[in-house]
């Protein structure tokens, strides 16, 4: 019998090599077979076939075939494994198909919820049509990468559309990414209204059989385009010709639990496995794609023009957070009726409670954050769930001049029902859309509301197409600007672009911006629709200062009991990895987090692989030391957040 060489689908990383058995004549890669490992049962995907017996061990026969993923997923699993410092078993589980279910009835991912699609347009404009055949004729060409960049309104998704039916016209199939799951309902209803049950759905918020039963749909060539949040890069499509990576500025495309992997950096290696095209599209693209991909410019907005943007100076104003501007433009709102959306990415009534008296803040127990105050009148830890009862008095001095610092979505809410009450007022953010079917649910009174107001943090600016909205806010944009990430600038002129996208589609609109600082650098380019101006500007800090895309990062946070020992480690791994052309910062401390101390090793590279395996090779001959002293290290190839 031949012998193959076979990863068990097991998370301990002391397994994670492959095993040889005997299989059967007709055993390929990509098979899944029952195999034993020591006492128990369980799934082992075959990675090659023809191996040698290892030397001087007994080898014994695999079980039967319980499912099978293409060799081409299999290759994709491995390089992810590679490439992300993960083990081969949890990249191959991502391919994996999952086992049936011992009883009960799937139920098909209704393609009938969540939100309706929109009537194909007459005609393409010239830009379009300019577009989709440049997309085509990279396809035909063998496959390769095309950066898709227009503001919002421009009809982008009617490219993806386009581009989708000629894949299907040639016979390959095509997959649409979208970063979040909470707009999957409103690019699913697009598709299928052009190609009904052609289309499939793959996400994480299905239930197990729900996607078992879409991939068998898709593996046997029911389903063509697949749409879906990042998981949906390991569709089994028969044929890859077309992967659309919607909004492929957002940072939800990076996986954020082992494997780490970023489901647009999949989506290109996937596609030179495969020869397929992939289509970056964004109103406010990354200064990584901006450098590096071939663009195809859908210069305008289709209709109506861009809205005015005005930056408020909240060091003028008085009435935070609603200033008299922002006042003025929802009470015509009010009076005339159409829509409003107001962002403001801090959930809760108050960031935090300060004692004027000792100033101290009341902080979370086990994180190192300010705890913030929620309607419930308890404070609240957004990282670990900890809250305790708002106190009368400053727990530290017995003061009661406890004061109110800035505002989250709740406090507006209640702001606004107090200044401009005729509006409607719906709340989008982690806290209202807990429930399913929640988003849709506010979506749609949103929709239909003859004067209302969208109040939420960042979910209010991404993607969603709204008629009628006449005023976009951002309430503070301070908020970005001060994170401590070298991406802050980008993230604030990409949120506050987005926004203003939301406002004007189909009659003149207006977007305030309120901050404290109206000459910060991402806001003037934001009030000027200025993205090749911001870009240009970014791309030149980062050459100056080593980032991306310049060079790759990698992040090595080491995590423990005592607030001294994940600094010692790193310390000891940074004498290790003192390599040529790499540039180490650090170790630093972080922010405590659940309880447990950190601390972070920064690396700055042109050969991310190869530093993660040198860190991966070092971290395992430290595990046993490492686990007796309560220590957990995670490595993060291309940190989306730091």
């Amino acid at each position: 019998m031949p012998l193959a060489s076979i990863y068990p689908l097991v998370s301990t990383r002391a397994l994670a090599r492959p095993f040889t058995y005997e299989v059967g004549d007709a055993v390929a890669r990509g098979d899944i077979l029952s195999i034993r490992l020591g006492a128990r049962a369980v799934r082992g995907v075959v990675v090659d076939v023809g191996v040698d017996p290892p030397p001087g061990v007994e080898v014994v026969s695999a079980g039967p075939a319980v499912g099978s993923a293409a060799p081409e997923l299999v290759e994709l699993a491995l390089w992810l494994a590679d490439y992300y410092g993960s083990t081969p078993a949890r990249t191959l589980a991502l391919v994996a198909p999952r086992k049936r279910a011992r009883r009960g009835l799937a139920r098909r991912p209704s393609l009938d919820d969540e939100l309706p699609g929109e009537p194909e347009p007459a005609s393409l404009t010239a830009a379009q049509r300019t577009a989709v055949e440049r997309i085509v004729e990279v396809l035909e060409a063998g496959g390769g990468h095309v950066l898709l960049h227009g503001p919002t309104g421009s009809g982008k998704t009617e490219v993806y559309i386009q581009a989708c039916a000629a894949t299907l016209s040639r016979g390959r199939d095509a997959i649409v990414l979208v970063p979040e799951i909470a707009l999957t309902p409103q690019a699913l209803g697009r598709f299928r209204a052009r190609f009904g049950e052609r289309v499939a759905v793959v996400h994480s918020g299905l239930t197990d059989a729900e996607r078992r039963d879409e991939r068998e749909r898709i593996a046997a060539g029911e389903a063509s385009i697949v749409v879906g949040a990042r998981s949906a890069i390991f569709a089994p499509v028969r044929a890859l010709g077309l992967v659309v990576v919607d909004e492929e500025h957002d940072g939800s495309y990076k996986q954020e639990s082992d494997p780490r992997y970023d489901a647009r950096t999949v989506a290109a290696k996937r596609a030179t496995l495969e020869g397929a095209v992939v289509v970056y599209g964004s109103a406010t693209p990354r200064p990584e794609s901006w450098a590096r991909l071939e663009r195809v410019e859908l210069p305008s907005r289709i209709g109506a023009p861009l809205p005015t943007v005005r930056l408020v100076d909240l060091r003028r104003e008085a009435g935070y957070p609603l200033s008299a501007p922002l006042l003025g433009e929802l009470a015509t709102v009010e009076e005339r009726g159409g829509r409003a959306i107001l962002l403001l990415n801090r959930r809760g009534v108050s960031g935090a409670i300060h004692c004027r008296a000792c100033g101290r803040s009341r902080r979370c127990p086990s994180c190192d954050v300010a705890l913030t105050l929620h309607a419930d009148g308890r404070l609240h830890c957004h990282h670990c769930g900890f809250s305790e009862k708002l106190p009368d008095r400053c727990p530290e001095c017995g003061s009661v001049e406890l004061a109110r610092i800035g505002a989250g979505t709740q406090r507006l809410e209640a702001e606004l029902e107090r200044r401009v009450p005729g509006l409607e007022r719906i709340r989008l953010d982690a806290d209202t859309t807990m429930r399913p079917n929640a988003l849709a649910e506010a979506l749609e009174r949103f929709a239909n509301a003859r004067a209302a107001a969208l109040i939420g943090t960042q979910m209010v600016a991404k993607g969603h197409h709204f008629p009628g909205v006449a005023v976009a806010a951002v309430v503070d944009a301070d908020t970005g600007l001060a994170f401590p990430d070298f991406r802050s600038e980008e993230r604030t002129f990409q949120l506050v672009t987005q926004l203003a996208g939301r406002s004007g589609r189909d009659a003149p609109g207006v977007v305030l911006v309120q901050t404290f600082q109206p000459d910060a650098t991402p806001l003037r380019f934001a009030a000027r629709h200025d993205v090749a101006g911001f870009l240009a500007y970014e791309l030149e800090r980062r050459e100056q200062l080593g980032y991306p895309p310049f060079r790759h990062l990698v992040s090595v946070v080491v995590s423990g009991s005592e607030p001294a020992a994940p600094l010692r480690v790193l310390e000891e791994l940074r004498d290790a990895l003192r390599l040529p052309g790499v540039s180490l910062l650090g170790p630093a401390p972080l922010l405590r987090l659940r309880g447990r101390f950190r601390a972070q090793l920064l690396a700055k590279t042109g050969a991310p692989r190869a530093f993660a395996g040198r860190v991966a090779a070092l971290l395992a001959s430290a595990t046993p030391g490492m686990r007796r002293d309560g220590l957990r290290a995670v490595v993060d190839v291309d940190p989306q957040s730091l």
